[in-house]
């Protein structure tokens, strides 16, 4: 099947079309739970940015072996509000509050595997405002 004439522009004018935020953009509305941001990639949560700057510890147990304990991730993070900053390390799944601004680190991606390590720039977190 040819595509021409009249169809043919407008389908170019949308294959170009993407929303997909600078580096250095936080974005306006709160992120939902599942929004995932790498090191460096401000995310707004509530009404607060927060941002990962830097894996601490990844001792989770790898998803292809059984361990004693479940191991934890920590996450070095700049949080931004209204006129101060704090940088802190959030343990995932623990709450943390600075300035009247409860966060919480709720996922971590990838897994870990007994194979290899993972680069920390492949990394992905999300974090939610706790209720």
């Amino acid at each position: 099947m040819t595509i021409r004439g009249p169809l043919l522009a407008p389908m170019l004018l949308l294959a170009g079309c993407a929303v997909v935020p600078a580096g250095n953009q936080v974005p306006t509305a709160p992120a939902p739970e599942g929004f995932q941001v790498g090191i460096d990639r401000p995310v707004r949560v509530g009404s607060v940015s927060v941002t990962p700057k830097k894996l601490v510890e990844d001792s989770r147990c790898p998803v292809n072996a059984r361990c004693a304990w479940a191991g934890r991730v920590i996450l070095k993070a700049q949080i931004d509000g209204d006129g101060w900053r704090d940088t802190t390390n959030l343990t995932l799944g623990e709450e943390y509050e600075t300035h009247g601004m409860p966060v919480k680190l709720v996922s971590a991606t990838p897994e870990r595997t007994t194979d290899s390590e993972t680069d920390e720039t492949k990394y992905r977190f999300s974090f939610k405002r706790p209720s």
